[in-house]
């Protein structure tokens, strides 16, 4: 029978203590452990040579140290942007993206595998929900995205290559909730990594109740709210959890948490041609931010295939940013578009080579904005 292994980085450092009593060693090669698998990025328990060969042997034993195995790897053509299909032990399939821009990397990871929001535009809403990853799964894809730029020359400051992390893979992090926190604990550890909170970003598709609850976090981490649309009946066709948490709950969430965090909030926006760029949406999102300790990041669609929505043009993005600013003291940034080329939006990688997953609501399913807009007249008549 195949023994299987556990994944040594879901285990928190005071979990490693409690390990370690149960096999007679003394407390302090927790530490040493810790430091071997988040400093060092040791790929196994021979490199960790400072621990007696009798512990390194057993570690080896109980423990997998390199539990992601790389399915295909994609680079795009600007040599800014890379995308791994990542194989779990279970035979299930996560993506993650390294973005690397002149002063920073940016690593986005993935917390579930599949989702059960079925954002029109997404990929990986497509899929459906499989499962949740356990912290260690989300901690791995960080420690191998590190590896990688080690590997290539790149030199640690601050304990990591890597300078940024976002939440914005595959899966809903705040329906993750327990092991995504998790997760974010063991990189912020300041005997490991020792990754800022405030270097990384959560985002959320809006659960309130969870946002709340983060809200009482005692982490600096960031939050990214997926808005997308400034009115109900047009978001409510793009993400159906509208549907549960409106937008004027959804905005008395984050006030809460502003004011209990005093952290600023970023509201992503998803800029869809024909959909939901038109200037009149940006007066009307405006003047649902105005006064608000926000920031708008405006998103040109990565498209997802089979769907008839594309990106919007760059002027239409940059008239629509342009009121946010100029009308309503908004700050706005445009992303630059990266690894358009190698499906780097969240799910498309995994849906061309799984071939599986399908959305909770299809595609086909969901209104144009015109019909919802129509929907939404006919409700208040």
């Amino acid at each position: 029978m195949e023994t299987i292994l556990r994944n040594p980085y879901t285990l928190t450092l005071e979990e490693w203590r409690d390990v370690l009593a149960e096999w007679g060693e003394p407390a302090y090669r927790a530490r040493q452990i810790w430091q071997w698998l988040y400093r060092h990025l040791a790929r196994d328990a021979d490199a960790m040579t400072n621990l007696p060969k009798a512990l390194r042997r057993r570690l080896a034993e109980t423990f997998d140290f390199d539990i992601l195995t790389p399915v295909t790897q994609l680079q795009s053509t600007d040599g800014h942007t890379r995308k791994w299909l990542l194989r779990l032990p279970d035979g299930e399939h996560i993506e993650a993206v390294l973005m690397e821009y002149d002063t920073r990397n940016t690593a986005c990871i993935s917390v579930q595998v599949g989702c059960a929001y079925a954002c029109a535009f997404c990929a990986t809403g497509q899929m459906g929900l499989i499962r949740n990853l356990a912290a260690g799964e989300i901690v791995a894809q960080i420690v191998h995205i590190e590896r990688v730029l080690r590997d290539a020359g790149e030199r640690p400051t601050e304990g990591h290559a890597l300078t940024n992390i976002v939440f914005m893979g595959m899966g809903e992090p705040l329906s993750n909730y327990r092991e995504t926190l998790k997760a974010i604990r063991i990189l912020n550890h300041r005997e490991g990594m020792a990754f800022g909170a405030r270097r990384m970003t959560l985002s959320t598709v809006g659960l309130v109740p969870a946002i709340r609850r983060l809200a009482e976090e005692p982490l600096q981490v960031n939050l990214a709210i997926s808005l997308h649309a400034p009115r109900d009946d047009l978001r409510a066709a793009l993400l159906p959890i509208n549907a549960q948490y409106p937008i004027a709950e959804l905005m008395e969430a984050v006030r809460e948490y502003i004011r209990k965090t005093n952290r600023r909030v970023t509201f992503e926006y998803a800029m869809i041609d024909g959909i939901n760029d038109d200037v009149a949406l940006a007066h009307e999102l405006g003047r649902l931010l105005k006064g608000m300790l926000a920031h708008v990041n405006l998103i040109p669609l990565n498209a997802v295939p089979g769907s008839p929505w594309q990106g919007s043009p760059r002027e239409r993005v940059r008239a629509f940013a342009d009121v946010l600013q100029a009308s309503y003291n908004v700050p706005v940034t445009v992303r630059v578009r990266r690894g358009i080329d190698i499906a780097a939006g969240c799910g498309q990688l995994y849906a061309q080579v799984e071939r599986r997953g399908r959305s909770i609501v299809p595609l086909d399913a969901y209104p144009t904005h015109a019909e919802a807009a129509r929907a939404a007249a006919r409700r208040h008549t």
